[in-house]
């Protein structure tokens, strides 16, 4: 009987996947929106919480503030896909994914490398992040990838 139930939850996550893919293919520019917010939510975090107080997670600030530029560029980049008119979304999408992808990995290189300074706070942030960007990513690539429009 477990199983049965697993696989109801498993079916129902990716029902839930398939109505947001559709309803962000739909409109594209609220993929934009949403990946723009992310960024710059990211950016607000490291660029000034976790720089505040970098000794509850470890990572030094110079890397916060790059990381923090990165996503600024990034809530530019999709606002601005966001709030201009083009009929041609998909390379502006495409162009997004690769960068998000690229952020992922620069992240997770960056944790290796700060290893022994990072705390569990600092852990978990970043694991975090990367485990909402990935989502992102994937939802992402479904709206790139559908061919319903």
């Amino acid at each position: 009987m477990h199983w049965l139930s697993r696989r109801k939850g498993e079916y129902e996550m990716a029902t839930n996947l398939q109505i947001i893919t559709n309803k962000l293919a739909a409109n594209p520019k609220r993929l934009f929106l949403v990946d723009g917010l992310g960024a710059l939510l990211t950016a607000l975090l490291l660029g000034v919480v976790l720089v505040r107080f970098e000794v509850l997670f470890g990572m030094p600030k110079t890397t916060l503030y790059l990381l923090s530029l990165i996503a600024i560029v990034y809530t530019i980049y999709s606002f601005c896909c966001c709030f201009f008119n083009f009929s041609n979304w998909r390379p502006y999408l495409k162009a997004i994914i690769i960068a998000n992808i690229l952020y992922c990995i620069l992240t997770t290189w960056l944790v290796f490398y700060f290893f022994s300074l990072l705390t569990i706070l600092g852990l978990v942030y970043f694991l975090l992040e990367i485990i909402v960007i990935c989502f992102l990513i994937v939802i992402e690539l479904r709206v790139f990838t559908n061919k319903n429009r």
